[in-house]
Parts: C-alpha cells; structure tokens; sequence
C-alpha cells in the first residue's frame, strides 16, 4: 500500500517556504493522509508537524519527515494511547497544473496464505 495526496501549489520563486507554509495550512489533511495507514491498528494521527525538509532532489522533487501524534482509542477496551511517529513523505511538484503530490512510504500489503 501506498498513499498520496495532492494540494494546490501556485508557482512562485520560493518553493521551499511554500510547501512549509502549505503543510502548516492543511495539518487535519495531513492527519487523513497519514491516518490511511494506521487504519488497522484503529489508530488515528494527528497533530502532524514538519520535523526535517523539504529537502529538494531537483527542482520539482524532493523529500521530508513529518511527525505526527499516534492515537488509539476504544472506549470499550478502555484503550487511549499516544505515541509520537514519523512518516518520510516523497513529493512531486507539477507546475503545469499548480500542484503537488505528496507520497507516503510504500508499506507491502500480505498477501493471502496458501493451504
């Protein structure tokens, strides 16, 4: 399995501080994102911060480390735990449509077994 979401990215001469800025704006987007992967577990992220990056790779690729407050509740299991994780994000910035993917880490799903 693997995740990714797009935001817009209007092109401007600071790309850096602009995605910084973009993650700041969209934090509960961000913790939906990374929630997909947690889904399992019936855990939620929240939270979620910039903790190292955008590093660029070129000038419309890049990664970064988000951080991010791990959250798992059931109430019937009196079960509420917290624990701080993090997530290296790859994106792809597209300046023909003013956008930019971001991609989580690539988490192999198992496949069935065999009888």
């Amino acid at each position: 399995m693997q995740e990714f979401w797009t935001f817009d990215f209007p092109l401007s001469p600071k790309p850096k501080e602009d995605l910084e800025e973009i993650l700041v704006k969209n934090e509960k987007e961000l913790g939906i994102f990374l929630s997909y992967y947690f889904k399992k577990e019936g855990a939620v992220a929240e939270k979620v911060k910039l903790r190292s990056g955008p590093e660029f790779e070129s000038k419309t690729t890049g990664s970064m480390v988000l951080s991010f407050d791990l959250v798992h509740f059931n109430a019937c299991l009196a079960i509420h735990e917290q624990a701080r994780e993090e997530m290296k994000i790859t994106f792809e910035i597209d300046p023909i449509t003013e956008k930019v993917k971001l991609i989580g880490a690539y988490w192999p799903s198992r496949e069935m077994d065999e009888i």
